[in-house]
């Protein structure tokens, strides 16, 4: 008879990712996750082949959730509210999160993307797609007339990448609202 799991994968796997998030890579140990996560070490393998394969498979996790904000900010009317609330958005977990997490893509490449090709693929990969979701608006919003066709979507949209990645870095040393807001107004500043 074959074993059945008696828990939920995707539930534990998001314990994995906080506990992950909280430490990092190299300072989560398997059985902080063992604790974390509520299996035994043996579960942790079984199910998700090692740590590295569980931490993968939770900044998938984090990068799908994250997924569904942008198309939601996407699918609303002003391309400039939206990259405006896609900022926000970011201020206020930052301000929310008692534990001072900050983001766990930009913890991830900082602490592994220059020492592991794959990671850096994924990091890579989600930075892409941040950056076409800021192209998209521009450019819809240059389709509109709500920004000048003058602007070259290709570099506003990493000139914004920069910004939102560059608050995110200094919110973890310098969680100031007044600096973080006024990082968010200047970037989105650049399409009016």
């Amino acid at each position: 008879m074959a074993w059945k799991k008696q828990f939920d994968e995707e539930e534990v796997l998001h314990r994995a990712m906080k506990a992950f998030w909280s430490r990092g890579y190299a300072a989560t140990s398997v059985q902080d996750l063992v604790r974390s996560m509520g299996i035994n070490k043996g579960s942790i393998y079984d199910t998700y082949g090692n740590k590295r394969g569980l931490f993968i498979k939770a900044l998938r996790l984090y990068n799908d959730k994250r997924k569904a904000l942008l198309a939601g900010l996407e699918r609303s009317g002003s391309s400039i509210s939206a990259i405006r609330d896609l900022f926000q958005s970011r201020i206020d977990e930052i301000f929310s999160d008692s534990e001072r997490l900050g983001c766990f893509l930009t913890n991830t490449a900082l602490e592994l993307a220059a020492h592991d090709a794959e990671i850096r693929d994924i990091v890579a990969q989600r930075q892409m797609e941040i950056e076409g979701f800021f192209q998209r608006l521009i450019e819809r919003g240059q389709g509109n007339g709500e920004i000048s066709k003058d602007l070259d979507a290709d570099l506003a949209a990493q000139s914004l990448l920069a910004s939102l990645f560059g608050l995110l870095v200094l919110s973890r040393s310098r969680p100031e609202p007044s600096l973080l807001r006024s990082i968010a107004d200047s970037a989105v500043a650049v399409l009016q």
